[in-house]
């Protein structure tokens, strides 16, 4: 096995959607990349779509203490025999597991990717048990990369990791936004008013979206409680969904039911393409308690929509205030209802920061220009390291 080797590890294989385009850039800069997740249809699809190898490794989502250490143990048997220079681990249960085994293996950069905080919003012992889960993490990583300001700021500020392990990226994001899958084009246009004919979604209707699980955490029921409170006023308003209830921070039945009877309310469930979503609403609401940064949004603002959020961890962001979008307290149905109000009823504000955030998508978030940086933080932790400093130097990264 030649070159320069590199090893993604998330917990499911769906999350390697999060990777979309990086294994493949990865590879053109030089490194030999492989893949571990959980088995499952999506991980060898993205192999075969990346260019990469895969590896299935079981791992549990939930804590599960006999079956974690399973886990462990076939994480630590993978990686001694892909032997990488660079481990990036990242989602709660991999990047703990990752970071292990790439300790205990002595791999020379461990790089654990923080994509969120749960503890953020979770009381009681298991906060305890989180806040464990996650200095164990950091203590075994040569770097903390968090995926945006706010995250590391929160992060650091529990002291669950050193500041001198930290680094953000640009501005921020894990991944970038591919910016022309997702911005207006004829296409676009025509699978949009499409998707909006399925739906039931009257041509003449203002529509604000939301994309993603349907978790307490992710302000689902906050955004429903808020639709409910305009409908009267603005009866042409509706509301798009997309994503599925998840058991896990589940909402309350009554919102539930509210999802499926209400006239206005319209679930669009689990989308292979999202993007011509986004074509039909207004405006992007993203009420999350708490976000690693907020893929969403960017996604919105490449299609040129402006989002209206909550001022949590990593939305604050993803978002800038008055510029891009609006920030609310997090919490604040009324004060969600009223900016929902007056972006429905505006559409040169909704035009204005529509455009000024897929402007700051083109700019900064672009997925070219994450991975650039992404391969470039890698080269100079190899070039820091004296056991792969070597290697750079008669090979070379191509950058």
């Amino acid at each position: 096995m030649g070159g320069l080797r590199l090893c993604y590890i998330v917990t499911d294989s769906v999350s390697t959607g999060l990777l979309r385009g990086q294994l493949r850039r990865m590879v053109d800069a030089g490194f030999d990349v492989t893949v571990i997740s959980s088995p499952g249809e999506r991980l060898q699809r993205c192999a075969e779509e990346e260019g990469v190898r895969a590896v299935a490794v079981p791992m549990a989502r939930p804590i599960r203490l006999w079956q974690d250490m399973k886990s462990l143990i076939a994480l630590f048997i993978a990686l001694r025999s892909l032997r990488p220079h660079v481990v990036n681990a990242g989602t709660p249960k991999a990047g703990l597991l990752g970071m292990i085994a790439s300790f205990l293996l002595r791999v020379p950069v461990r790089i654990y990717m923080v994509r969120g905080l749960r503890l953020e919003t979770v009381r009681g012992p298991l906060r305890w048990v989180l806040a464990l889960m996650e200095r164990l993490a950091s203590f075994c990583s040569t770097h903390n990369l968090y995926i945006s300001p706010s995250l590391r700021e929160a992060y650091e500020g529990l002291n669950l990791a050193p500041p001198r392990k930290g680094v953000v990226l640009l501005e921020g994001s894990s991944n970038g936004v591919d910016v022309a899958r997702f911005a207006r084009s004829e296409a676009r246009v025509l699978e949009a008013e499409a998707l909006r004919s399925r739906l039931g979604i009257p041509a003449t209707a203002r529509v604000i979206g939301f994309v993603g699980r349907f978790t307490r955490d992710k302000g689902i029921e906050d955004l429903v409680n808020a639709f409910l409170a305009l409908e009267d006023s603005h009866p042409d308003l509706h509301l798009l969904l997309v994503g599925r209830p998840e058991a896990d921070d589940s909402p309350s039945t009554a919102t539930l039911e509210r999802i499926e009877a209400h006239p206005r309310i319209h679930n669009a469930g689990v989308l292979q393409d999202v993007a011509p979503a986004y074509h039909v609403m207004d405006v992007l609401v993203f009420p999350s308690y708490r976000e690693g940064f907020g893929n969403v949004v960017l996604e919105a603002a490449a299609a040129g929509r402006p989002t209206i959020g909550y001022r949590s961890t990593g939305v604050r962001d993803a978002v800038v205030d008055g510029v891009t979008g609006h920030l609310v307290d997090r919490g604040d149905v009324e004060g969600l209802a009223r900016a929902i109000s007056r972006y429905i009823s505006d559409s040169l504000l909704r035009e204005k920061q529509g455009q000024a955030a897929f402007e700051r998508v083109k700019r900064s978030f672009a997925q070219e220009k994450v991975f650039d940086a992404i391969a470039g933080f890698y080269r100079d932790c190899l070039i820091a390291h004296p056991d792969t400093a070597h290697l750079l130097a008669r090979r070379g990264l191509a950058v």
